[in-house]
């Protein structure tokens, strides 16, 4: 029972004595009772069974009380309860053992944002954003606070920084009624245009399209359309029916080189082919030549950068996932175990890295050889 208990035991001169229990032991013992409840918690926040949540966490962390882990899994259990202060006061507990961890000080302002207090709320962020400028969703929450607190300009800057990072958070912000005393403003309608762009690009045309995959006004997508054709950014184009036309919207040629385009060849079952910026696809190219040398070399530090720039939302994370899905999640992979088991996992893997890589920079540059082509025709 003192194991359990926490409590330690003695060791004893003569290590041969039938009553003594290796210390390595006991604490092995113990990590493996303490990520068991962490499991048990995980499991039961997953059923949406928070109190037993809760309780699994506190078993562990009676076991560990630095598990930081269980201390924001515990919070995010007590929010869900609608317990923000007690969540809050977990999410303090993992920062006094971790202060630049980013997922308690941005957990810790969404909690604030429930009890109202935006100033709190903002705090919190900033305080995230100081460890992490890179967090897309940081900059998301930070962007509701500061607009629902009365700071628009400043938010809808933090909104912009967001959506820089993940264009995703721009469909979501035009849904979102924190950004209602937002709407008005011009840099809101901006940020409209970006997903009626973005849907365009991703072969969503029409306007039916787009209102049905984004969840807006019919009138906003109309409006912002119109804006982006005065601009030059959208061509408006007519489908000829039996009966009727139909108006659709193409893309500029400049503006689809710069930002890529999709051409989608079945609406309801998604399928599309994806074409990157040009430029774009000549930066991973380069940089994936720069990543197999790495991995060739055996360096290890070097091939973690090389793929952390092509699996991340900040750099080529999202062209990547658009034009090879599959390839970056097997590149997400190896750079999970490559920062797990290190040397030893790369210098056994060297040839599925290179290969892989390989397939990828094939696919890229046969790519760039028809874009080209068809730029100089």
């Amino acid at each position: 029972m003192g194991i359990f208990l926490g409590r330690k035991t003695k060791r004893r001169e003569d290590n041969t004595s039938s009553g003594s229990i290796p210390e390595e032991k006991i604490l092995d013992q113990r990590d493996f009772q303490k990520y068991d409840l962490y499991k048990k918690g995980i499991n039961s926040m997953s059923n949406e069974k928070f109190e037993d949540a809760v309780r699994s966490f506190e078993l562990a962390l009676r076991l560990d009380s630095k598990y930081v882990d269980a201390w924001i899994k515990k919070g995010y259990s007590h929010f869900h309860l609608g317990e923000y202060n007690s969540a809050i006061t977990s999410y303090d507990k993992a920062l006094e053992i971790d202060i630049n961890n980013v997922e308690p000080w941005n957990l810790k302002g969404l909690a604030y944002y429930r009890l109202r207090n935006y100033d709190k709320a903002i705090a919190s962020c900033e305080k995230a954003i100081d460890v992490n400028p890179n967090e897309a969703m940081v900059w998301y929450n930070y962007a509701c606070y500061l607009v629902l607190s009365g700071r628009i300009d400043e938010g809808l800057e933090a909104l912009k920084r967001s959506i820089e990072i993940d264009i995703n958070y721009a469909k979501k912000s035009v849904r979102d009624r924190d950004f209602e005393s937002a709407r008005a403003e011009e840099g809101f309608r901006r940020i409209i245009e970006v997903v009626v762009l973005e849907s365009i690009r991703q072969g969503y045309n029409y306007v039916g399209k787009i209102v049905w995959i984004t969840g807006m006004d019919r009138q906003d997508v109309e409006e912002a359309a119109m804006r982006l054709t005065m601009k030059g950014l959208l061509i408006r184009r007519e489908k000829k029916g039996l009966t009727s036309k139909e108006e659709y919207y193409e893309m500029a040629r400049e503006i689809a080189d710069k930002v890529g385009y999709a051409k989608r060849t079945s609406f309801l079952k998604g399928s599309k082919t994806i074409s990157a910026p040009l430029q774009e696809l000549k930066d991973i190219s380069e940089l994936i030549g720069n990543a197999k040398i790495s991995v060739d070399k055996g360096e290890l530090q070097l091939t973690i950068e090389a793929l952390e720039k092509l699996i991340s939302p900040a750099q080529h994370g999202n062209a990547m996932v658009e034009q090879f899905f599959e390839e970056h999640r097997d590149l997400r992979l190896f750079d999970i175990r490559l920062k797990d088991k290190g040397q030893e996992y790369l210098n056994s893997h060297k040839t599925d890295i290179i290969s892989l890589l390989s397939d990828i920079d094939v696919k890229i540059r046969g790519n760039i050889i028809s874009r080209s082509a068809s730029e100089q025709g």
